[in-house]
């Protein structure tokens, strides 16, 4: 609620969100210091701070976003259901700020919301995190990608980061109401070009390998523990 009302003051004020990505990132951190989890960064030397970013991750429960908003090294706006905008303070504050309203149910709005993440990123040079899977994975394993993030990329041509979440699985199992403490690791990988991107077959090519990508990092991560 205080962050919320907090990020809703500064979405009126600063609308190049830099103050909400500072509270954003404060905000992670608290949750993750609160429920006992420990955050373990591999990878962030392959981003440049600098640069604009697709960062393309799997997704396995709600962990997932405050690690990555906690350790993403640029800023990063995240892509969200239109459903949660309705939630008072909360999703208020979700739908004035730089994140996107995507309606999985009308094309047409899905199509306005590449749209928007085309703006954010060429305008203010903010980045955006997508979660290929569409949804939550019931399981671990990585599941199949959806092609929305990659039609993004290649209409922005900005170069793609594949992300791994490793742990959030042993931290809250799908369907358990209980969280345990431990450590989730998140793995940035190298930076994929998407300048020669330009048909539907570019673009599924280009899923298959980031999504092979994802998951030979959580792969090595989990052979190396």
């Amino acid at each position: 609620m205080i962050f919320s009302t907090l990020s809703l003051f500064c979405n009126a004020f600063d609308r190049s969100f830099l103050s909400y990505f500072w509270l954003t990132r404060i905000y992670s951190k608290g949750i993750l210091f609160i429920t006992g989890v420990r955050l373990e960064v591999i990878g962030a030397k392959n981003v440049d701070p600098d640069k604009v970013y697709v960062y393309v991750s799997n997704h396995g429960n709600m962990f997932d976003i405050p690690c990555i908003m906690a350790s993403a090294p640029t800023n990063a706006s995240i892509v969200f259901k239109k459903e949660l905008a309705k939630i008072p303070f909360f999703g208020w504050s979700l739908a004035t700020g730089p994140y996107i309203i995507v309606n999985r149910q009308n094309p047409e709005k899905a199509m306005k919301s590449i749209e928007r993440g085309k703006r954010m990123m060429s305008e203010k040079g903010i980045s955006v995190v997508l979660f290929a899977e569409g949804t939550r994975s019931k399981t671990d394993s990585v599941q199949p990608f959806k092609r929305g993030a990659f039609h993004l990329a290649s209409i922005v041509k900005f170069p793609i980061i594949p992300v791994s979440v490793c742990g959030a699985q042993k931290i809250m199992p799908n369907g358990v109401f209980s969280q345990r403490k431990g450590t989730i690791k998140i793995i940035y990988g190298r930076p994929i070009e998407t300048a020669h991107i330009e048909s539907r077959k570019d673009e599924i090519e280009l899923m298959e390998l980031v999504r092979e990508i994802v998951i030979r990092q959580k792969e090595n991560e989990n052979e190396s523990n």
